[in-house]
């Protein structure tokens, strides 16, 4: 969703999937053992008077580069100078006010040596960033909020290396998405927004970031797409479910430090912002190649109004629910639905005392349209319901029992 100083909490779910948001970690020096092949020496001659014959090795001519390659050192041409690293600084001795979101998360870590005797601020913890507009004299830079969360200030570091302050917009912890802004003088490249609507299984990716931090900036690793709309649980920093996230799964490399990267796409764009990762299954057992991404087109909708308002106030139906798409064919026939329903979300619990309660929606039931919108999964219809305001009253279509039926529901 790792590093040398460990949060307190970090020890807390060891029997939960662990999602670690990709926060700076501390290096781990190991050496790779490093074998050398001798080959035998030739054989003398009868009469031992030849010297022992030598093989030669001549380097190869260098091959163009393959497609796929050339493809991804374009994509990463398009975002390079883009991406910067994001440093938290908070004053010695204060501790920050963690909301893990997305379960355990180690912070960053503490280094002494990059406090500000004039300040007494230090480096908490580092990740990334990538900057996407540059409007009215600023540059505008996307990273997750718990890339920035309790930071007494903020530092950039631009992909030449250089060192500016910033300042946050906003912040969402619910999507883990804050906006920075840096001086526009500063800003030489600003990466675009693909589309995550249609994004497929097996599509090549690259992610870059800082993955253990800033000595490690811009790093670029590649991947595909292992799935285009996972729904996970977000939990705080005790292991309670807080609220779920749809999110774009990637085999791409994405470690501690790469928060608040841009997965990009071969043409360049930027299809998601990095947040996480799963290190670990409910059994304990090591798990590698499953980061997580935000979608870009949620990604857009929440920065806009963060830039906009500075906060984001969303509507709630007060349900907890995963898409119709994530069920196997024991689900479907449990929910009992119709052949003729491919896409919508199933409530898999509803909380009680909430709107959705009161007006009537159950466990089992699977929303497929909101004022005669088409919900096509959790994203689609988060995307429905934040086009809404609390207080407002929409119109669901839900199959149950195979029966489809309308209910009205006042977001909180």
């Amino acid at each position: 969703m790792s590093e040398d100083k460990r949060n307190n909490s970090s020890n807390k779910n060891n029997k939960n999937n662990i999602l670690i948001k990709t926060g700076i970690v501390g290096v781990v020096a190991g050496l790779l053992g490093g074998g050398v092949a001798y080959a035998g020496l030739s054989q003398a001659n009868s009469n031992n008077s030849s010297a022992p014959q030598t093989a030669v090795v001549q380097p190869a001519k260098t091959s163009k580069s393959n497609k796929n390659t050339s493809q991804a050192t374009a994509a990463f041409d398009n975002v390079k100078n883009a991406v910067v690293s994001v440093e938290n600084l908070q004053r010695q001795g204060s501790s920050s006010n963690t909301n893990d979101i997305f379960g355990l998360f180690d912070r960053g870590n503490s280094n002494s040596n990059s406090s500000s005797k004039s300040s007494d601020l230090e480096t908490y913890s580092e990740g990334s960033g990538v900057i996407y507009m540059k409007s009215d004299g600023k540059g505008y830079i996307v990273t997750n909020n718990h890339v920035v969360e309790g930071s007494d200030a903020l530092q950039v570091i631009l992909s030449d290396g250089k060192k500016v302050t910033a300042k946050k917009v906003g912040s969402d912890a619910t999507t883990d998405l804050a906006v920075l802004t840096i001086d526009g003088k500063y800003v030489t490249q600003t990466a675009q927004f693909g589309s995550s609507k249609n994004l497929q299984p097996g599509e090549e990716v690259i992610a870059v970031g800082s993955p253990l931090g800033s000595e490690y900036a811009t790093s670029v690793t590649q991947g595909i797409i292992s799935a285009n709309n996972r729904t996970v649980d977000m939990t705080d920093s005790d292991g309670n479910a807080t609220s779920q996230a749809t999110v774009i799964q990637t085999d791409a490399a994405i470690n501690p430090g790469n928060s608040g990267g841009p997965l990009v796409n071969m043409a360049g764009q930027v299809i998601g912002i990095n947040s996480m990762k799963l290190a670990q299954s409910t059994d304990g057992t090591a798990v590698e190649g499953m980061g997580f991404a935000i979608p870009s087109d949620e990604v857009v909708s929440i920065i806009n109004e963060l830039v906009k308002n500075g906060k984001i106030e969303r509507p709630t139906l007060g349900v907890k629910v995963a898409s119709v798409s994530e069920l196997t064919d024991y689900g479907r026939r449990e929910l009992k639905l119709p052949n003729s329903v491919k896409s919508g979300v199933f409530v898999a619990s509803v909380t009680k005392n909430s709107n959705g309660a009161r007006a009537g929606l159950k466990s089992k039931d699977v929303i497929t349209k909101v004022d005669g919108k088409d919900v096509k999964d959790v994203s689609s219809l988060h995307t429905i319901l934040y086009s809404h305001k609390v207080g407002d009253t929409v119109k669901l279509s839900v199959v149950r029992d195979g029966s489809t039926k309308e209910i009205s529901v006042k977001l909180s």
